[in-house]
């Protein structure tokens, strides 16, 4: 079977990046073990390569991805050495072959626009490594009619050398109709066609390219210097003309002299009025003036503002000119080219054509793509109760702008905003809702709800009162009422005070006795289920085996096939002892009850999670070697195991994700980071869609 794929690309500045990131994203939501492979450099500060193991975390390094220079390729050519050339690049891929279950090999990209010995070059080595083609081509043709032409003579050429293509992405298309796609289908039956359209902002350059480019120093960089500016406007009129061409995330070029304009493109982007303005660039060769200078140092949250020594003419030229790439730091256009890919590309039709090796574990990449698509499908609603802190604030922004689920933060309106601006967060009003409990229309009814659910636990009204105010029963309220569907707190508040509300009223699902926690733990190849490390002390057979149950249904709305082990000092039979004994009680009732869940215990954590281990305490065991949902016999066990493998490991724990409430409520550590109360706010969305049963 198959183990890799070439993406080759004849043409130059053809978007191969944006189809690289897109087949390395899609490759490892379903192989664990994946290898990034690229022969020759396009450029000597080529940092692609940079980019590709830093997005996706590759177990690498950049000397392990690629072989030669293009400069020392040309040397090597010219010195009548290219056989030595092909037999290093052998014996480096052969290397990633047998480190990686898949490597994706990405050919020689091109500055201008015939390369004949490297696209020759790139065609003999895919033959040469005896690995399948994804080509890459561009629309750069004023007919449809050329546009084929070209194709099919790129494909003729790269057949005719005996290199199989399996998919073709035409990119930047802007001749194209269903009928090209027939016509090419007929012709080539074996070979898939994308056709991708234009998408303006990839091929834009960040402010950091531009400074880079034009050779301009940076006053200011602000918040982030790797942002794409959407539109070019030139300050050559008065600040009270300039300002209405002013638009978001636009790029200002003014010249240093113009101080009048300067500042008010400043005051612009610092005022509620007037868009976010992206970045300025000073040309001309002038020096700001130095009270200018002390004024814009004193400026909050200012934005970038560079000085070039170049004049109008060759500043506007020079922005204009520069082609656009992909590096580590350019996290926005990462993000733009694997999206539009994911938007364009049939992914199950191109994985069935280019995949190999599939892993039967979930992939961690692939569980945090599952993550992320799952709440984007569901839309779900989430309050957040601790508006005081900056990164649930930060949080909030991020899931916004990702349009992943709609937001209630609870707190004072007008000093949520302040510290807002403050931050420089993007603000998405259409998804987040900012309410004061007492202010609510709804405060009076949550009052009589709660004294309703209550009283006969002695609650009194004024009691119910004063509770009502407190953000986590109001929180809560909206949850159990059906005005939110989750809720995330923690950040600033103690568990406790996070979950009792829920204790008090919610209360468990249906025949589930016990309140527990999982963490998701993201280790490198695989994603492991671990419970409860946040809850219950001390469980009784019966609590412990409602945990394994609770866990396994939890991984299982998660993408994860539940195979349970119930953790213990010793497997099988080859210990005895009071503890030892809890852990079989408890198996066998999930067995009892639940004869469709993979379940083995007492087990070893490394007979568990070790095949060779596995085999050799356990070899009848269905779940030992295997096991990816863990269930440990205390909260001392869990929380210490847990932290270890995460710090130790390097993994990334989500969680704790409360488990067995009729709604759901989930705790954040009050160490949470901005990341943590992501993911925790979309496994939150997530679980409020799973069955009350």
């Amino acid at each position: 079977m198959n183990k890799s794929v070439y993406v080759i690309t004849p043409d130059a500045y053809s978007g191969k990046s944006m189809i690289s990131l897109g087949v390395m994203q899609m490759i490892m939501r379903n192989t664990a073990n994946v290898g990034y492979f690229k022969p020759i450099l396009d450029r000597k500060d080529d940092d692609f390569i940079k980019t590709i193991i830093s997005h996706f975390k590759l177990n690498m390094t950049e000397q392990e991805a690629f072989a030669f220079s293009q400069n020392q390729l040309n040397q090597l050519q010219n010195d009548g050495n290219i056989d030595e050339v092909y037999d290093i690049i052998i014996k480096k891929y052969k290397a990633l072959e047998q480190k990686f279950d898949f490597v994706l090999v990405d050919g020689i990209g091109f500055a201008e626009e015939t390369n004949t010995f490297g696209i020759n070059f790139n065609i003999s080595l895919a033959q040469s490594l005896n690995i399948p083609a994804l080509v890459v081509l561009k629309d750069n043709f004023s007919s449809e009619e050329e546009l084929v032409n070209h194709i099919q003579i790129e494909i003729n050429t790269i057949l005719e050398k005996e290199v199989r293509i399996l998919s073709v992405f035409v990119n930047k298309v802007v001749n194209f109709s269903e009928k090209t796609i027939d016509k090419l289908n007929k012709k080539y039956p074996n070979i898939r066609f994308y056709f991708i359209p234009e998408e303006p902002m990839l091929s834009r350059p960040t402010i950091k390219e531009i400074a880079e480019a034009l050779n301009a120093k940076f006053l200011f960089e602000g918040a982030d210097i790797h942002q794409i500016p959407k539109k070019t406007i030139v300050g050559g009129m008065e600040v009270h003309n300039f300002l209405n061409h002013v638009s978001d995330d636009c790029l200002a070029l003014i010249s240093a002299d113009r101080s009048d304009i300067i500042l008010g493109t400043v005051m612009a982007h610092a005022s509620a009025e007037y868009p976010r303005v992206g970045g300025i660039l000073l040309y001309g060769g002038f020096n700001l003036q130095p009270s200018v200078l002390k004024l814009l140092q004193g400026t909050q949250n200012i934005m970038p503002i560079m000085l070039s020594e170049k004049g109008t003419y060759e500043t506007v030229l020079g922005v204009n000119k520069i082609h656009s790439r992909i590096y580590p730091e350019a996290e926005q256009k990462i993000k733009m080219s694997i999206e539009l890919f994911e938007k364009r590309v049939d992914f199950e039709s191109l994985n069935s054509q280019i995949s190999s090796f599939k892993s039967d574990t979930i992939t961690p990449r692939m569980f945090q793509y599952n993550m992320v698509q799952s709440a984007k499908n569901l839309q779900k609603h989430i309050v957040l109760p601790e508006g005081t802190d900056d990164r649930i604030l930060t949080a909030a922004s991020e899931l916004a702008e990702d349009e992943l689920v709609y937001l209630t933060i609870l707190g004072d309106e007008q000093k949520i905003m302040v510290r807002v601006n403050e931050l420089g967060l993007k603000w998405n009003e259409n998804r987040i809702k900012i309410l004061r409990p007492k202010d609510s229309p709804k405060y009076q009814s949550y009052v009589d709800k709660l004294y309703e659910l209550r009283k006969d636990k002695g609650l009194e009204r004024p009691q119910a009162q004063d509770l009502m105010l407190d953000y986590s029963y109001f929180g809560t309220m909206m949850v159990f009422l059906g005005d939110a569907d989750g809720m995330v707190s923690g950040a600033v508040h103690t568990t406790a005070h996070t979950i009792r509300p829920s204790l008090q009223f919610v209360k468990t699902k249906p025949g589930v006795k016990t309140v527990s926690s999982v963490f998701f733990m993201l280790l490198q190849d695989r994603v492991l289920v671990y419970g409860d490390c946040a809850i219950v002390p001390n469980p009784t057979a019966e609590q412990l085996a409602e945990i394994a149950i609770t866990s396994a249904d939890s991984a299982k709305a998660f993408g994860i096939e539940p195979k349970v082990a119930l953790l213990s000092y010793s497997s099988g039979t080859s210990g005895s002892g009071q503890d030892v004994d809890k852990v079989r009680a408890a198996t066998e009732i999930v067995k009892e009850q639940r004869p469709d869940i993979l379940v083995e215990g007492p087990i070893q954590y490394d007979a568990a999670v070790d095949p060779k281990v596995g085999k050799q305490k356990m070899p009848d065991s269905q779940v030992a070697g295997q096991a990816n949902v863990l269930i440990f016999p205390d909260l001392n066990t869990g929380n210490n195991t847990y932290k270890a493998v995460q710090r130790e490991t390097g993994a990334l724990a989500i969680g704790p994700m409360l488990q067995g409430l009729r709604k759901p409520v989930n705790d954040l550590s009050r160490g949470a980071t901005i990341p943590d109360i992501y993911n925790t706010v979309l496994i939150t969305a997530i679980q409020s869609a799973m069955p009350e049963k």
